[in-house]
């Protein structure tokens, strides 16, 4: 399939490796990163990342909207803080060339008192590319982020897997969730613009 300038990723849980999976996404069709809330800047922040292991040039990256300083849910790392996050801090940039916004942990991490990282998405109108791990556990994690997706109305482009190859979640996944897989991005040895621009030729795109 073919992707649209402008898409979200979103992941079902932390630590599934949507920022990975967005560097790919970024260097692979040269777009724009933003990455809206940043909650932990120790070791390194997600766009310090995606500009390290991509090589891209400082035009291809976006400031965050917000740098909260503890690795927490941004509701608590921004009441920590002293800040507050509102839907109507948030529009989308204008510019040039594809964009991808990358959120903070999953679908359901609170904003504030009433709002969450699904209501952002639905606020920008913006398709979203799910990353999942592959190992178990992904079935019920994905197929639940699917579902709130859909009740929301916010259109699925398709999952993308992280991590070893398991053929039996992947058909499960395309099976009860009626998702296209977008690819399978397995261990790298090392992340860098060659492997992740191989990795991204290996995409069902």
């Amino acid at each position: 399939m073919s992707l649209p300038d402008r898409f979200f990723v979103t992941g079902t849980d932390t630590n599934v490796g949507k920022t990975v999976v967005s560097a790919m996404l970024t260097l692979g069709l040269q777009a724009t990163y933003w990455k809206p809330i940043q909650s932990g800047l120790e070791p390194i922040t997600d766009t310090k990342y995606v500009r390290q292991v991509t090589e891209l040039d400082d035009s291809h990256f976006l400031s965050e909207k917000f740098r909260l300083t503890e690795p927490l849910s941004p509701h608590a790392s921004a009441a920590i803080d002293g800040v507050e996050i509102h839907l109507s801090d948030f529009q989308l940039p204008a510019i040039d060339r594809p964009l991808i916004v990358e959120g903070a942990g999953g679908l359901m991490v609170p904003l504030n008192d009433r709002d969450y990282i699904i209501d952002l998405i639905k606020q920008f109108g913006l398709p979203v590319c799910l990353v999942a791990r592959s190992s178990l556990g992904t079935i019920n994690h994905t197929l639940l982020s699917i579902a709130q997706l859909r009740r929301y109305e916010i259109p699925i482009l398709g999952v993308i897997l992280n991590g070893e190859k398991n053929p039996s979640n992947r058909a499960a996944i395309a099976h009860y969730g009626q998702v296209p897989i977008l690819g399978e991005l397995e261990p790298l040895e090392s992340i860098d613009p060659m492997t992740l621009k191989q990795a991204f030729d290996r995409m069902e795109l």
